[in-house]
Order: C-alpha cells, then sequence, then structure tokens
C-alpha cells in the first residue's frame, strides 16, 4: 500500500488521479475494440472489448504466474506453453467470456493469435492470449477476428488507461499503479478482478509493464516471490479462479539495480492488491488482517485467511458490528484443525487498535463496542442501500473514495513469524451479483 492513503471525492477526480499514473514506459503500445454479440449459450445481446497489450520488439524479457485451479481456462493452457518461447510480443485480452473447458477451447485462443501476428509482423507464439469473463461460455471467434484490426489500428503508446478500462468485467472502476525508478524507468501495471478471487498461483488478470533492463530469469524470480508476498496474501470470497494470470513484460530500454526494480515490482503489486480487494463484487470494507508472533509464516498467513474468509465475520463486518466472538472462532476453527498443539493461551487481539481479547478473554465494554462500531463504519466505502423494483443491488459509487480499512491485529505470542492478509466482507450485493451473473 502507498504510504500516503488516497481520498477521492468523484469519478472523474478518480480518473483524473489515474491519468496521471497512465503514462506507457518506453517500447509499448496499447489499442482497444468494443463491439456487440449474442452468447451462443444465452441468445440475449452483450458487449466484449478486445485489448492489445503490444511490445514494439519483440522481447526475450517476460514472466508469468498463473492459476494452480485444476480446471485451467484454454488461455492459461497456451500461457504455460508460451513461457518456454523465446520471445514475446503482445497480448490479446478479451473480457466477458473466460474461455474455461468450452468445446474447442484451445483452438479458439490459438485462432485469435494467428489472426493478429500477420498484424504485427509476429508468429502466433510470440503472442499470450488471456480471457476473462463467464466460465463454460465459447469465445464468438467469428465476432472477434471482425475486430482484431480495430484493436490494432487503435494502438497508441501514451495512456495504458485505454487497457485498463478494456479488462474490466464486473469492476466498479479500472485499476492502474506505476513506479518511477531511479535512472528514468518505469513499472506501470492494471488489474482486473472483482470476484471468484483468493489467488493461488498466481476473474484476476494482472499485466505489469517496464522499460527496466532485467533479464529474463531476473523478471521471473523476482515476479514469483512478489506474487507471493502480495497477490498469494489476499481473499475476497476463497475461490480460486481458473484464469487468474500475472504476467510481466519489460523492452529492456532503460538499464536498472535489480534492488530497485524489486522494490518497484513489490510496491506497484501491494497496490494493486489492495485495488483488487477494494473493488470487489459488492465490497463495503477492506479487512486488513495482521497475523504475527506465529512459530512460521505459513501458519501466520493461514490464519490470516481464515479470519478474512468467515462469512460469520464478513457480515458482521458488513454491518458495521463489532461481533469479535465470530473473529476468535475464526482463529480457534482454523488453529484446531491444522496445529491442535498451538498454545493460545497467550494470544492478544487488537481491532482498530482497541484491545478486544487478552489472557483467554474478551476485554469489552460499552465505551469500546462505540469505538469499534465507529472504526467499522469510518472504512465504509458505501452503504447498503435496497434493491431496485428488479431486485438488483446497484452499487452508488464508481470510484474509490477512500483506502481505510478494518484493522484486525492479532499477536500468537508463539514465535517470530508473521503475515498480513487482505480481504473484504460479505454483502448483499455480492450475493445478488454472483447471483444473476450470467443472466
Amino acid at each position: 500500500m502507498t504510504s500516503t492513503q488516497l481520498e477521492f471525492t468523484s469519478r472523474t477526480t478518480h480518473r483524473a488521479w489515474l491519468a496521471t499514473q497512465a503514462a506507457l514506459p518506453q517500447g509499448f503500445a496499447v489499442g482497444t475494440a468494443r463491439f456487440a454479440f449474442t452468447p451462443v449459450e444465452v441468445p440475449k445481446p452483450a458487449r466484449m472489448t478486445l485489448t492489445l497489450l503490444r511490445c514494439l520488439e519483440p522481447t526475450s524479457r517476460f514472466a508469468a504466474c498463473f492459476t494452480k485451479n485444476a480446471f485451467p481456462g484454454a488461455p492459461v493452457i497456451i500461457g504455460r506453453q508460451r513461457l518456454a518461447e523465446p520471445t514475446l510480443a503482445a497480448i490479446l485480452i478479451n473480457n466477458k467470456i473466460s474461455n474455461v473447458c468450452a468445446p474447442n477451447g484451445v483452438a479458439a485462443s490459438e485462432r485469435l493469435c494467428a489472426a493478429v501476428a500477420p498484424h504485427l509482423g509476429l508468429t502466433s507464439t510470440q503472442i499470450l492470449p488471456c480471457s476473462t469473463g463467464v466460465i463454460g461460455w465459447q469465445l464468438p471467434v467469428d465476432a472477434m477476428l471482425s475486430h482484431v484490426g480495430e484493436a490494432v489500428s487503435d494502438l497508441q503508446e501514451q495512456s495504458i488507461l485505454p487497457a485498463a478500462e478494456g479488462i474490466v468485467t464486473t469492476d466498479l472502476y479500472p485499476k492502474i499503479r506505476r513506479f518511477d525508478l531511479p535512472g528514468g524507468a518505469s513499472i506501470v501495471g492494471i488489474a482486473k478482478g472483482a470476484g471468484m478471487i483468493e489467488p493461488n498461483l498466481a476473474t484476476m488478470l494482472v499485466y505489469l509493464l517496464t522499460d527496466a533492463d532485467l533479464d529474463r530469469a531476473a523478471l521471473r524470480a523476482e515476479l514469483a516471490m512478489v506474487v507471493d508476498q502480495t497477490f498469494n496474501r489476499m481473499s475476497i470470497d476463497s475461490d480460486t479462479s481458473t484464469s487468474d494470470t500475472v504476467a510481466l513484460l519489460s523492452s529492456g530500454k532503460v538499464p536498472c539495480a535489480r534492488a530497485d526494480f524489486r522494490a518497484g515490482l513489490a510496491q506497484v503489486c501491494a497496490d494493486l492488491t489492495e485495488d483488487i480487494v477494494r473493488n470487489g463484487e459488492g465490497v463495503h470494507h477492506v479487512i486488513r488482517c495482521r497475523v504475527h508472533g506465529a512459530p512460521d509464516e505459513g501458519l501466520a498467513r493461514s490464519i490470516g485467511k481464515s479470519i478474512v474468509n468467515s462469512p460469520l465475520f464478513q457480515c458482521a463486518v458488513c454491518g458495521n458490528d463489532p461481533n469479535v466472538g465470530r473473529l476468535v472462532a475464526a482463529i480457534g476453527k482454523h488453529v484446531g484443525v491444522v496445529r491442535s498443539d498451538l498454545d493460545l493461551s497467550r494470544t492478544r487481539i487488537n481491532v482498530g487498535g482497541i484491545e478486544v481479547f487478552a489472557d483467554q478473554a474478551f476485554r469489552l465494554d460499552p465505551d469500546k463496542e462505540k469505538k469499534l462500531v465507529a472504526h467499522f463504519k469510518a472504512a465504509e466505502l458505501y452503504e447498503t442501500r435496497s434493491p431496485n423494483e428488479s431486485g438488483v443491488y446497484t452499487p452508488p459509487i464508481d470510484f474509490p473514495p477512500h483506502e481505510r480499512s478494518v484493522e484486525v491485529d492479532v499477536d500468537l505470542s508463539q514465535g517470530s513469524a508473521e503475515s498480513t492478509v487482505l480481504g473484504a466482507d460479505r454483502t448483499h450485493e455480492y450475493i445478488s451479483e454472483n447471483a444473476d451473473y450470467r443472466s
């Protein structure tokens, strides 16, 4: 997370800030094309965006991490193969349909890559396909092919904002983060993700572009490490997508120290991680859970995820109800299964800086309850509203008003390891969004 918390008063002020983050690193271009189509599976009008990220010269400097879901999408299957290629020069992304377990899905993605390649003077294996959206539907390949030329014609070298807007599905707003490195290089990242998110890689798509001159081996090592420290430490709903992809391309135009690059990449990915959670489907509160004093980092992380994934605690947070009994239950449930020998007698828990549990007993009183409610309300992004006449909950905002979180601190007093996990509350809007997602 950035050292200074951002606040926005409107969509206009947020978009103006995004524009300040959006300048492309040297050696890249972005183009998009939007069109209407009718899905084969559900005969009703839909819209899709094709997004093209172009490295102006094929590069050997690329890296990617993919989902560990055992039913990966066709683009993930192809992407794993692309990692062995000598160079990569473009990424082709579509939203609306994820191309997962669809008939002839791999052939469909490869056909699209083959169609784009001649426009760019490339081979199809120099193009990485990515898809996000409904699982199980077939890509409208013919419609997509008829608009490939538009995306190529739209290529420009100034701003990544059109790509950030083009890859979204149920996201309320686009997400961009950048880091300017010493010596003139930069890292710019965009992300799509709102639901079906508990990354296990690496639905979530992240694209990172840089002109920093690091070789392939260095990029892949740094990306794997940073992904584990950022995207793998968040959860919106505990579901690992079939399409999760984090891709990193470098044009290699500007010399850069590896340590500087590592710090910049970590910052960009940490910021995008928080953006994804804050923009989660129906999210009203971000939950930041720090677990420390643990015997090992893995246990600290898994306890943190047990807390942020607890439906009861998520619902309590949604209602601004400091029901910390649900928090303690989530900790005990997990430890009882994975480390029943762990001594929790010295565990201390603070919420919003307020001690709520110590010496195996709650530490609550009316004044603390009021302060806890105030802490929850201060972190709220927007209030729950009644559904419309069709029973649909419509979020009243399309920008992030602030970067505050419900802060949970758990000290196990059993070691020196720690981990911070980001999560979100469970809301009426989340249920409505996923009940009506395809229809």
